[in-house]
């Protein structure tokens, strides 16, 4: 036998005899774990008292169900699932004949391991929140870990209950292996995802690219977009074409858009965003829809002291101007004419889309009173009107609606010297006045009030000459002479060389509002002057006398004249008389010589 054990070749594997008994003495008695040590199982079978798991050794372990069973009694295993254990020699097996296996135990240990790796290497970890704690909420991050309440987001969180039960990516901030200490952070791991996100986008983004975001939040002037890691702002005036009065007309918080970037500024970060420039533009085919004199409907969108927005369709605005509201030139606000939310009807009277206006008018849709104002009212004719505006120019008389008349101030009198149209004229007072010019293409009517009355100046010209004396009041003096008031807004001027001499160096010359007498020396109608030479108070007693011989010589007159018809009548009463008829009859030739009847005839003939 023993040459037997000689010829026998080496084992192929190298383990002598001896190893191979050891071999076999250490599977059929295996070495126990040692405490604390995590041992990897396979899940055999679930019972109603727990889970039989095989680690390897002479005996399969049990573990307690109710350390594999969620709150709402759903096991999370199944036959054949690997399942990290260990030896729980402080408490027996729930199943006779088997090894107790603690997976609660097991799992802490693997957690404060992936905890501790998590912490040295500052990655992130996912964890569940559970319930609020004082000063922050409670997270199973594998073992039970504390979140203040200021590392739950980037800004303050008013509603905390809001994450519970909810699946979060924290940060370990701080670990304390031997108090069970953890605390994690929400607001790092947001705050690093963020700047992975940022950097990503800030690698491509650029001008005109369209980006998806998420609206953050809502303010007056517009909203912030969250594009993933930096925000971009939203201008309230490049959310929409039409007109927008607060930005949650368009949008709000939480809705994810897709807008254009307008304008990016690296190294600032700021990114300007448009909302209204990826919809189409309704000005690029205004032309198609809008034409100058057709009749449009819109909605008074706001009244200025300028005129009246009307909104034709979303996006497109027409101005209704003040002037283009009514003829009449009365018209002190739009407002008196439309109010915001009115449905009104206007003409088009300007298209211009390259400045993103049209023109629009209320006025055009009745006739141009205008056009027929000289067939209406003829020159030299008297209307009525109410004074509508004053100026120092003159005073503007609505005739009619839309018709103003100006009347000059030097049209207000013939007589008064007028500095200002209030001294002759109210506002409001109803006045008549003469159409003195018509010019219809331009608008102007031109009237006159003083043309209602004769002109004192004409009369008076009319009625004097040169060397005429007439009678006048000494109305106001000046360094060169004397106004005489001659007739009520007529005056003449006696020169200071017209008056004697010892009254040139008096002051005034002659005593105002005394009369005197003045001969017409110059006559100018065409500039309105009179001139005048003074004739003094012998000249008055002159013309007294004067008058008075003429008073007696009128008197003598008309006494000879009486005297003299009274002879006549006498005379024409005798030769008419009874027998004058028949002396002469019978006086014939026969009966009296012919020398005879001429002597008769010369004694009877009247002296």
């Amino acid at each position: 036998m023993t040459s037997n054990q000689e010829d026998r070749p080496a084992d192929s594997s190298g383990v002598s005899e001896e190893s191979y008994e050891q071999l076999l003495e250490e599977y059929s008695n295996p070495t126990p774990p040692s405490e604390g040590e995590v041992l990897q199982g396979q899940v055999l079978q679930i019972t109603d008292q727990g889970v039989i798991v095989d680690v390897g050794l002479k005996q399969e372990g049990v573990v307690p169900l109710a350390q594999v069973t969620e709150a709402n009694g759903e096991i999370l295993l199944q036959p054949g699932d690997a399942i990290d254990v260990m030896v729980d020699r402080r408490r027996p097996a729930v199943i006779e004949g088997y090894i107790s296996l603690s997976h609660e135990r097991a799992s802490q240990i693997r957690a404060w391991e992936t905890l501790e790796k998590a912490y040295r290497e500052n990655l992130m970890i996912s964890g569940r929140v559970l319930g609020r704690v004082k000063g922050g909420l409670s997270v199973d991050v594998g073992v039970p870990a504390f979140m203040p309440s200021t590392q739950v987001d980037l800004r303050p969180v008013h509603n905390l209950d809001a994450l519970i039960g909810q699946d979060i990516a924290v940060k370990i901030v701080k670990l304390n292996r031997r108090r069970d200490n953890v605390v994690v952070s929400r607001k790092a791991a947001i705050e690093e995802e963020t700047n992975v996100r940022k950097s990503s986008l800030l690698s491509h983004l650029e001008e005109g690219a369209l980006v998806t975001g998420v609206v953050k939040n809502l303010t007056d002037y517009g909203a912030f977009i969250d594009l993933g890691g930096i925000d971009g702002l939203l201008h309230v005036s490049d959310m929409s074409h039409g007109r927008v009065a607060h930005p949650s007309s368009v949008i709000h918080a939480g809705q994810e858009i897709t807008v254009k970037v307008l304008k990016f500024d690296r190294d600032r970060e700021r990114i300007s965003l448009g909302l209204k420039q990826v919809m189409p533009d309704p000005w690029e085919t205004i032309h198609d829809r809008y034409v100058p004199g057709g009749r449009v409907l819109g909605r008074v969108v706001s009244v200025t002291d300028y005129g009246a927005f009307v909104e034709l369709e979303p996006g497109v605005e027409g101005l209704i101007h003040i002037s283009e509201m009514t003829w009449s030139r009365r018209m002190k606000h739009p407002s008196k004419v439309v109010r915001v939310g009115d449905t009104v009807e206007s003409v088009v009277l300007e298209v211009r889309p390259q400045d993103r206006r049209i023109s629009l008018g209320i006025k055009q849709l009745e006739a141009d009173p205008w056009t027929t104002v000289d067939q209406r009212y003829a020159v030299g004719s008297v209307v009525e009107g109410r004074v509508r505006k004053l100026s120092e120019f003159g005073a503007f008389i609505e005739i009619e609606e839309g018709i103003d008349g100006l009347v000059h101030v030097s049209d207000l009198s013939w007589t008064k010297r007028v500095q200002h149209p209030s001294d002759v004229l109210k506002k409001g007072q109803v006045v008549q006045a003469v159409i003195l010019n018509i010019d219809a293409p331009n608008r102007r009517l031109s009237l006159g009030i003083k043309q209602l009355h004769p002109d004192a100046w004409e009369t008076f010209f009319r009625a004097h000459l040169l060397g005429d004396v007439v009678k006048g009041k000494v109305s106001r003096a000046v360094s060169f002479g004397v106004f005489v008031e001659l007739a009520p807004g007529v005056e003449g001027l006696c020169h200071s060389s017209e008056l004697p001499a010892e009254l040139r160096e008096a002051e005034p010359p002659l005593p105002v509002d005394s009369e005197y007498d003045f001969k017409i020396i110059k006559l100018n109608e065409a500039d309105r002057r009179i001139g005048l030479t003074y004739l003094g108070e012998s000249a008055m007693e002159d013309r007294q006398r004067l008058e008075e011989y003429q008073r007696q010589a009128a008197a003598a007159t008309h006494g000879f004249e009486e005297a003299l018809e009274s002879a006549q009548a006498f005379i024409r009463e005798a030769a008419s008389g009874p027998e004058g008829p028949e002396t002469d009859h019978s006086a014939g030739p026969a009966g009296n010589p012919e020398g005879q009847d001429h002597e008769t005839d010369d004694e009877s003939r009247p002296d």
